[in-house]
């Protein structure tokens, strides 16, 4: 799904839409984002030297990791995070990088769900996580 279709899944507008494509193959979502280079999280992190913030890696995560969630919203629910663990940030990823997301759910107990991923560019590891969320009511 593209950027349009994302957001009918996700309620994530403008700038704070971190992913171009995601698709869920087999229980896997599998996202994609290139950075730019202007996005506002750039702006200062750091001067002459911009280096996607660890934190905004996650967010990617997270909105692809949605992706595996949408059948279980109902109208007006919103995933939300409510947790990560094991984090580990391996390579910098920079501008005119392309983002791959790797995401599955690894267990659920509704409203919880979790799941691990992966951020990947250009086959390099820069990111592995395991985080839960929940979905909260309409």
């Amino acid at each position: 799904m593209h950027r349009e279709e994302i957001m009918k899944v996700l309620p994530h507008r403008d700038s704070m839409l971190l992913l171009d494509d995601v698709e869920n193959k087999d229980g896997v979502a599998l996202g994609h984002y290139t950075v730019r280079g202007d996005e506002f999280f750039l702006q200062g992190h750091f001067p002459n030297r911009p280096i996607v913030p660890g934190v905004i890696l996650c967010e990617i995560l997270a909105q692809s990791a949605c992706v595996l969630l949408q059948d279980a919203m109902k109208q007006g629910e919103l995933p939300v995070y409510t947790g990560l663990d094991h984090v580990r940030f391996r390579a910098p990823v920079l501008p005119g990088d392309t983002v791959e997301t790797q995401c599955r759910i690894k267990r659920a107990k509704p409203p919880f769900y979790f799941g691990e991923g992966t951020v990947m560019v250009d086959g390099r590891l820069c990111v592995s996580a395991e985080f839960s969320f929940a979905i909260t009511g309409a």
